[in-house]
């Protein structure tokens, strides 16, 4: 089955990509890695004979592979087109959320230079509002409360107990 998979992706990397890289993945399946477009697709097992699980998805800052998009069972005895055309849409699909989600977060009143900034490689999570500022609560400097000091006059007073009854002023024994 891995041979017939890496045919069929060979062929198929020719037809999507001028520039793109094959290799094997874990699971036994083939990856098609498209750098230039920042995109990446792998054909798996599915068990079934002369079909296989079709992904599509984005390749992260760094070369990682985001998780799949979008998954599809094709079968293997479509030509070469038309497995290209079904990977052409998936592909469309991967870009379209790819470029929502921006979209989504500057509708949500985030700005790319709003916020926190996120650590290289990391993305945000799509649909997720940013927290709405809190006016009519100031912000509080002190950051031991006045518990906390109550614990820590407590403790200190019995330790300073317990050293006066250990070095302090009671019989000499």
């Amino acid at each position: 089955m891995y041979m017939q998979l890496r045919e069929t992706a060979d062929e198929l990397a020719g037809v999507l990509w001028r520039e793109h890289t094959v290799y094997r993945e874990r699971g036994g399946g083939v990856v098609i890695r498209g750098e230039q477009v920042r995109r990446w697709i792998s054909l798996g097992p599915t068990g079934g004979k002369d079909q296989a699980l079709l992904r599509a998805g984005r390749l992260l800052d760094g070369g990682t592979t985001a998780p799949a998009r979008t998954e599809v069972v094709v079968d293997l005895k479509a030509g070469t087109a038309e497995l290209a055309a079904v990977c052409r849409r998936m592909l469309a699909e991967v870009a379209a959320v790819a470029e929502t989600a921006p979209a989504q977060a500057t509708r949500a009143g985030r700005t790319a230079g709003s916020g926190k900034q996120a650590k290289p490689g990391r993305q945000r999570r799509p649909g997720r509002a940013a927290r709405a500022a809190r006016p009519g609560r100031p912000r509080r400097e002190r950051h031991t409360s006045l518990g906390s000091l109550v614990v820590l006059l407590c403790v200190a007073g019995v330790l300073g107990a317990w050293l006066y009854s250990l070095f302090g002023g009671g019989p000499g024994y």
